[in-house]
């Protein structure tokens, strides 16, 4: 049996970032919003005094159950697609707050290269720097129109900063300043600014200092304890959905947050949706929420499965080069991982914060001259202090044993002694890295899996070597005795850690036949449909996507509060 509930004007399938922004802004405006979160709720006080590592960053406590709903991959589509049945390359975040919860707090603006990529590179290097199968193509926005919306995301969160001397014009400055610089940071700043090159502390979502924002919201500052990344901040230091957003959406009265809520299908006449169907994990309940408006908010892979599923949008086909839904699947480029080994040096490593850090941005964008080089884009390289954590730190030289009396020395000499960075590349899409269903796995609710065909391309090695150069000299100005550098990559393999960046899928545009979105996130074929995730990213650039992806999210709240006062299509 099924139980249908009253309509209203909005339904959210998901609440962390995109969902927790659209209630607050949407309930702000006197709209009822029901929020559909298929895991359990949250709040700081389950994270007090619980730095757990074996639990959140081994045992993924935050984390989607894989036994349950996973993802099948393959390189190319000559192999057979097999699920991720362990957690590996990428982490997929669950409970109220999503990924927002758990993430390190790095709160970057996307270049306003990357909103006009296609045309930017076209004008500087010519057609033929693009190659035929890069399906690369501009956003259908610019940086100067979104720069309203990624500032109203920083004052919201009151993100930590300084200027970026490479980034777009700013309407205000970081509503907090710059977390602090440690002996650590302060090496690598010298050691950059010594190269002539111009550093800047990360822009970061843990606070510098005591914070209120706009919406009255007051959290506590940053204490450094190094528990970011895969925890939750008990302190409520973290920006993170529960501590800001959530709250002014839950005091209106207007929203209706349900956990343990799973969307299984959009419903929909025609080319208007009608609203969800859910099933209650606890009590297995199934039930039907009208709504006049259907806002698809998780990250990025959950939207993607949900419109195919729902035959919401044309998928998309990687023979033809047709269809949208699942097109331009994207990843990060994670490269020139480089350790320095200090014969003379002893660093405090364990303190830390998952944004603080210090960057240079020469390398990335298009600040640089690509004429001579066989890629496009390029890196954000910086140094990122999170905190290493006793169970997974283990750093000794290439050559120890991996067990015994030398590794144990070798364990505790270069306890204190080595220091870590690299560069966050960019992603550009191709035209067979795509997602779609699998054709034979399914989830614990009988529906098809999500495939994801993907692999680096020499696109990819030729940004890693390039930026290898780079951070090997950086790393030798900082004075390490030894320097080991990774330079080159090898085919995408999906079980090491490397980012939980995953981008694309439902993605923005300016034409119908290549995008599945306008610039308010609205589906171009679906008026009543938004889906203001990462999926939307036609790319993914050298940075952390949340910024960006919280700029969207208030671009698409915006929207539909002007979808439901007027209808039909906003661009």
């Amino acid at each position: 049996m099924v139980t249908t509930l009253p309509k209203t004007d909005v339904v959210l399938i998901g609440v962390g970032w995109t969902g927790g922004i659209l209630a607050a802004e949407l309930t702000k405006k006197g709209y009822k919003v029901v929020g559909l979160e298929r895991g359990k709720r949250r709040t700081t006080s389950d994270y007090l005094m619980v730095h757990d590592e074996l639990r959140f960053a081994l045992r993924y406590d935050l984390m989607q159950d894989l036994s349950k709903e996973t993802v099948t991959f393959r390189n190319n589509e000559k192999m057979r697609a097999l699920p991720m049945r362990q957690y590996g390359s990428f982490l997929l975040g669950t409970g109220l707050g999503g990924s927002g919860v758990h993430w390190n707090g790095q709160t970057w603006r996307f270049l306003p290269y990357d909103f006009q990529i296609r045309t930017l590179t076209e004008e500087r290097y010519g057609k033929n720097k693009i190659p035929a199968e890069m399906t690369l193509q501009d956003w259908g926005i610019t940086y100067d129109e979104l720069e309203p919306y990624f500032d109203k995301f920083e004052q919201m969160a009151g993100i930590s900063g300084e200027e970026n001397p490479f980034g777009g014009a700013r309407s205000n400055k970081f509503p907090t300043p710059p977390m602090k610089v440690t002996p650590i940071t302060g090496l690598f700043k010298e050691a950059c600014a010594n190269l002539g090159y111009k550093p800047f502390s990360q822009p970061s979502a843990n606070l510098s200092e005591a914070y209120t924002n706009p919406d009255g919201i007051a959290r506590a500052a940053c204490q450094y304890c190094g528990f970011c990344e895969r925890f939750g901040c008990e302190y409520g230091a973290k920006a993170d959905p529960v501590v800001t957003v959530l709250p002014v959406a839950e005091s209106s009265g207007k929203f209706d947050l349900r956990t343990n809520s799973n969307v299984v299908e959009i419903l929909h006449e025609g080319n208007r949706a009608t609203g969800v169907r859910f099933i209650d994990t606890q009590s297995g309940e199934e039930f039907i929420q009208p709504a006049e408006v259907v806002a698809v908010t998780s990250y990025v892979l959950n939207n993607v499965r949900l419109l195919l599923q729902s035959n919401i949008g044309k998928p998309y086909d990687p023979k033809t080069g047709t269809g949208v839904i699942g097109k331009n699947y994207a990843y990060q480029n994670m490269c020139a991982n480089t350790t320095g080994f200090f014969e003379d040096k002893e660093f405090n490593v364990y303190a830390g914060a998952g944004s603080l850090g210090m960057s240079i941005d020469e390398f990335n964008g298009d600040n640089f001259d690509h004429s001579e080089l066989n890629f496009i884009h390029g890196a954000n390289i910086s140094l990122s202090q999170l905190g290493k954590r006793p169970i997974q730190n283990n750093t000794v030289k290439p050559d120890t044993p991996s067990w015994g009396a030398k590794f144990k020395e070798e364990s505790v000499k270069y306890q204190n002694r080595s220091i870590s960075f690299n560069a966050q590349g960019a992603s550009m899409p191709y035209r067979y890295h795509y997602l779609d269903l699998d054709p034979t796995y399914k989830d614990a609710f009988g529906n098809p899996l999500l495939r994801m065909t993907y692999d680096f391309q020499e696109q990819d090695n030729e940004m890693s070597k390039f930026m290898a150069s780079k951070t090997e000299q950086i790393m030798k100005e900082m004075g390490a005795s030894e320097v080991i550098v990774q330079r080159e990559k090898g085919p995408y393999n999906i079980v090491p850690y490397q980012s939980t960046h995953n981008t694309g899928g439902v993605i923005m545009g300016d034409n119908p036949d290549t995008s599945a979105l306008n610039s308010y996130l609205q589906m171009w074929d679906f008026e009543n449909v938004f889906v203001p995730g990462a999926s939307a990213f036609p790319h993914n650039s050298g940075y952390n996507p949340t910024g960006t992806v919280g700029a969207l999210s208030y671009r698409a709240a915006e929207g539909i509060d002007l979808y439901l006062k007027n209808g039909g299509s906003l661009v």
